[in-house]
């Protein structure tokens, strides 16, 4: 493999979205060790399981877009690979079935380490199969659910809720209902990644059919909508703060609440869609600052 097919896939594997999937994973392990029940192993492996889940989450929107046409020559965020040409649709479709493997072998073993054989295994091991589906049908496929405008609840869902419960749940094997609100915020902060994206791409994706959130809203309305997923996040986890309060140190984590206002301002103010493409990084990594010191924070209470 020559340097620049190598170079290809590693672009296409997205690396800069790792942080992003890694934050829900993070808070979950942060609430564990909280609680005193935090296992190394089991982490790592939610960490590699995630990774790949991510990586073959990228595969097949690279793949899905350019078969379905949202990768089009209008398109104002980086080229993808299938759509340069430096992968064949052939050699990406082939790289999705070995992400969606390697996946499925992680994550086995990672329910094999986190529970007995159980209900709760078959549960979870659906609940796996049905994050390895989602990550292949957001964009690749007949009838993808991120064309009818469902990504948001996907991320929402795997990105918070599943992500943040399931790597609390593996290592606890208990979960209270206060925890769904740091679980929501990282759910919401990730949705929030997502609506950088589309509004970045408004144009094309409204040619090419996919009905994102910002495409049904206007640029206007999704940049309110983002605001909204901003603030939501960041109230949600006060409120979390204010159930479980124990220590002012729990309140580390507002400083990043100033790269939250900081990144609505520009997404607000920014009226020039290709303009915007840093700020998908510079959310995501917000987004894992913020799991950090909330982690802190609850660590030294």
């Amino acid at each position: 493999m020559n340097s620049i097919k190598f170079n290809a896939w590693i672009k296409a594997c997205r690396l800069r979205t790792l942080p992003l999937s890694l934050s829900s994973i993070g808070m979950g392990g942060f609430l564990a060790a909280w609680v005193h029940s935090f296992k190394p192993l089991i982490f790592i492996f939610c960490v590699l399981t995630t990774i790949l889940l991510q990586i073959l989450s990228n595969l097949a929107n690279d793949y899905g877009d350019f078969k379905n046409g949202a990768d089009s020559s209008i398109r104002k965020g980086p080229k993808r690979a299938v759509q340069s040409g430096l992968i064949s649709s052939k050699s990406m479709k082939r790289a999705i079935i070995v992400f969606a493997l390697l996946s499925l072998f992680s994550g086995i073993y990672l329910l094999y380490l986190g529970l007995d054989i159980s209900f709760n295994f078959l549960g979870f091991f659906l609940l796996g199969m049905l994050a390895i589906l989602a990550a292949i049908k957001y964009t690749a496929g007949k009838n993808p659910y991120g064309y009818a405008g469902f990504g948001d609840v996907s991320v929402f869902l795997f990105f918070g809720l599943v992500g943040v419960l399931g790597t609390y749940f593996l290592q606890t094997n208990e979960v209270s209902p206060s925890l769904l609100l740091p679980a929501a915020s990282c759910g919401l902060f990730s949705v929030a990644v997502l609506n950088i994206n589309n509004i970045r791409d408004i144009e094309s994706d409204a040619m090419a059919g996919k009905k994102s959130i910002p495409v049904r809203l206007g640029p206007y309305k999704a940049r309110i909508y983002h605001w909204c997923l901003l603030f939501l996040g960041c109230f949600l986890t006060l409120i979390f703060t204010w159930i479980r309060f124990s220590s002012l140190t729990q309140l580390i984590y507002m400083a990043s609440f100033i790269l939250m206002i900081r990144n609505g301002m520009v997404i607000w103010n920014t009226k020039e869609p290709h303009l915007l493409d840093p700020y998908l990084k510079q959310m995501s990594l917000s987004t894992l600052f913020f799991v950090i010191t909330f982690g802190i924070g609850l660590l030294m209470s």
